[in-house]
């Protein structure tokens, strides 16, 4: 049977002031007991804890216009979550962009079943994750075989004002290393915005470092606040940089990666374009640059869906800076 009638409800009302328990008033309507039961535990006066027919179906209905309803993965909807699977979104990020759009969507786990379906028929969609549904084994926490850096300022004393990612201008930086080690990817993004930039690098140098780093981050130099990395010996030119860029550069503590979380957070990104093995020689400036873009225009769940190109914008445009998008 399907749910109570608001005449079921006004039988349920009268029986209860009538005295009449719950086993009875089952009966009396052909009912299980549990529905009557629950029927009367959900739907009463929660101020006064009587039932109220009325009441009570007001309640029931309210509250069946809000349960989430299932939604058929249609033509319509399957070809929406392919082609963004195919610019390589995340099922979370679809899903966050579908209601960001107003688009019905399916749930992210069904996404995951229609890829590892499309996998196992011979399909290439799952070749578009990050990981591509790979598990990789946590990295153990070995010793840092790295020798101090000097002049090294500890991020104990980085400006508060950079945790809040409240403003454009401070940035983490990092290098993602190629096959054989022989070449590296700079990565440069900023904390509020996640807007980065990228270069390719021909060694893990010092000089290069500096040099690729004032490069990229030039154009942005009267906005720059600091600059964050890790412990590797390739910032060792750090002061140079700082000299440069006018700019405060600061070191995070060996082995508190989350120190630097949006830059890990962005390699992990860039892995899935250049993953572990990758052999570097064989990238181009156009694919650097096509990457970068990608990445920039890509939505993020941190920032409720939005890109941090349109994160970017909108930072710029309520700190009453000038927009330099180039």
């Amino acid at each position: 049977m399907g749910h109570l009638t608001l005449e079921q409800r006004y039988t349920i009302q009268v029986l209860l002031k009538e005295g009449l328990n719950q086993s009875l008033i089952a009966k009396r309507l052909s009912r299980d007991k549990s529905v009557i039961q629950r029927e009367i535990k959900r739907n009463c006066d929660l101020r006064s804890g009587e039932y109220k027919a009325d009441l009570a179906d007001k309640k029931s209905s309210n509250r069946h216009k809000t349960k989430n309803k299932k939604i058929r993965f249609t033509s319509d909807i399957k070809c929406f979550t392919e082609s963004l699977i195919r610019e390589d979104y995340s099922p979370e990020q679809i899903v966050g962009v579908a209601k960001l759009q107003g688009k019905e969507c399916v749930s992210i786990e069904r996404i995951y079943q229609h890829i590892w379906k499309d996998k196992k028929q011979g399909g290439v969609l799952y070749t578009h994750l990050r990981t591509q549904g790979k598990r990789y084994r946590k990295r153990g926490a070995s010793k840092d075989k790295r020798g101090q850096i000097p002049g090294r300022i500890d991020i104990e004393h980085r400006p508060k004002i950079v945790d809040e990612k409240a403003r454009f201008g401070d940035f983490e930086i990092d290098l993602v290393i190629g096959k054989d080690h022989k070449k590296a990817i700079l990565t440069a993004n900023d904390r509020a915005t996640g807007k980065t930039k990228i270069a390719l690098l021909n060694s893990k140098s010092s000089e290069e470092v500096k040099e690729r780093t004032v490069e990229i981050l030039g154009e942005w130099k009267k906005f720059l606040h600091t600059i964050t990395s890790d412990n590797g010996k390739e910032f060792a030119l750090h002061e140079e940089i700082s000299k440069e860029l006018n700019v405060d550069f600061y070191f995070a503590k060996p082995y508190h990666s989350w120190e630097r979380g949006a830059n890990e957070n962005y390699n992990g990104l860039l892995r899935q374009y250049f993953p572990k093995g990758y052999n570097f020689d064989l990238i181009t400036q156009s694919d650097i640059l096509r990457v970068e873009e990608k990445l920039n225009n890509r939505p993020r769940n941190r920032f409720g869906y939005l890109s941090p190109n349109q994160v970017f914008l909108q930072t710029i445009n309520n700190n009453g800076q000038v927009a330099f998008i180039t």
